[in-house]
């Protein structure tokens, strides 16, 4: 087979769009809508860009580079560079940030609107409930996955779609008279920017991207050349569902603003915008709903992870150690809340970010300096260290203080461009690129 049937290159992109879109996705262009405001326009450009686009690239440049998983795609760096990488990657998309954010997304959409005196011990009861659930599932791979799939899938976007209408139909107010707050105000495009970051789907753009080039291969595509040109295509369709429901849902967000305070994070604003349009029965259908699509989406996480350790360790400990050890791991910073969770992922995120977005441009550039190894170590590791600067910086006020950080943050701001934007890796990334170009130029001489 030279390339993909309709039917089947729209399976495809509907299995990739299941793999990006969590409950997750929709906590943050709701919160981004809530504080954008008038400016949505411009926040939901910068943010398609890093949530949506960036994550089309990364899986392009995984069909691209024919590599059979994200320590392959990065060891070109080098052998060290390449695990770090890798583990850090399936830690941050795993059990440090991603799947503790299902538990606490779904407590924060369903339990906490249910039971608002409930505090941390009902949050401490659905986690471990929640993790239970996922170590079984995750124990017993099998039928689960592919039956909550079909079912859960169609259900979430049914139910979205009636939420979506009826705010349209009947609009808590316009988004013209809703003032934008905090940085949206000045610098919308690139605040929407780096809330893209918050996805995490460019990270795990390069873990799936595997995924769907098997996908493809095993419906009977083996030309090369039709595999990359057939995981782009699913990428697009995947994309354009994704900045279509993203687009709706900020819009959404905004709308709120005229009933609805400014809620601590967007599992709240959905919740309480799902409440104000179908009341109470609205909010337990959402809880439910979204509760179940985190499962299956922590359940998938914990696998994918689980298998990928026994790969890069091999002689370690088994699945079944690796599955229980995320799953403990995820339950207790779980317990810490999804507001510091957001809050610590966010300097994690701007430090593994731009490396992910450097690997996935010299992925698909590799062609034009012959993946040569000077200018991949010199461009990444040029990024590495703009991007230290972009962590510390980012990281809560209380965290600074205490490590005091005021100085070196304010050597960043002064002396990196962009650093108070958040895209202080941008220089150094491009000096870096010229510098391997110019070594592999005279190595070649």
């Amino acid at each position: 087979m030279k390339k993909l049937s309709l039917r089947q290159l729209i399976t495809v992109a509907t299995m990739l769009f299941g793999l990006f879109f969590g409950a997750g996705n929709l906590i943050f262009p709701a919160s981004m809508g809530q504080l954008a405001g008038s400016n949505l326009w411009w926040a939901s450009a910068g943010f398609l860009i890093t949530g949506v686009g960036l994550p089309l690239l990364g899986v392009a440049a995984v069909g691209i580079s024919r590599e059979v998983g994200v320590l392959d795609q990065s060891s070109g760096v080098g052998k060290g560079y390449g695990l770090f990488f890798t583990c850090l990657l399936y830690l941050t998309i795993g059990p440090f940030f991603a799947i503790p954010r299902c538990a606490t997304v779904s407590y924060t959409v369903g339990i906490q609107q249910l039971l608002p005196q409930g505090g941390a011990a009902a949050l401490a009861v659905f986690s471990l409930l929640f993790f239970g659930a996922v170590l079984f599932f995750s124990l017993r791979p099998g039928e689960i996955l592919t039956w909550v799939g079909k079912v859960l899938t169609p259900l979430f976007l049914c139910f979205l779609a009636v939420l979506v209408l009826r705010a349209l139909s009947a609009p808590m107010a316009s988004v013209a008279d809703i003032p934008p707050a905090g940085s949206y105000r000045d610098a919308a495009f690139s605040t929407g920017l780096l809330e893209g970051y918050n996805t995490m789907d460019a990270l795990a753009s390069l873990a799936f991207g595997i995924i769907v080039v098997n996908a493809i291969r095993s419906l009977g595509v083996r030309e090369p050349g039709a595999v990359a040109r057939d995981t782009v295509r699913a990428g697009v369709f995947s994309s354009l569902l994704m900045a279509i429901i993203y687009l709706l849902v900020t819009v959404v967000g905004a709308q709120s603003r005229g009933r609805l305070e400014i809620s601590a994070n967007g599992g709240e604003a959905l919740a309480q915008i799902a409440g104000h349009y179908f009341g109470s029965a609205g909010a337990v259908i959402l809880a439910a709903t979204v509760t179940i699509a985190c499962l299956k989406t922590a359940v998938g996480l914990v696998t994918s992870c689980s298998e990928t350790f026994v790969k890069i360790f091999p002689g370690g400990p088994s699945y079944r150690a690796w599955a229980v050890t995320f799953s403990l791991v995820s339950f207790l910073i779980a317990n810490l809340g999804l507001n510091t969770i957001l809050a610590y992922s966010t300097p994690v995120l701007m430090f593994l970010y731009p490396l992910s977005i450097v690997l996935i441009l010299l992925t698909l550039g590799g062609r034009l300096f012959g993946n040569h190894p000077a200018v991949l170590r010199w461009t990444i590791g040029c990024t590495m260290v703009a991007a230290v600067f972009d962590l510390l910086r980012t990281l809560p006020t209380q965290a600074q203080a205490a490590l005091h950080l005021e100085p070196v943050v304010a050597l960043a701001e002064t002396w990196l461009p962009l650093c108070k934007q958040g895209f202080g890796w941008v220089c150094p990334a491009a000096l870096g690129l010229v510098i391997g170009l110019v070594l592999r130029r005279g190595r070649h001489a």
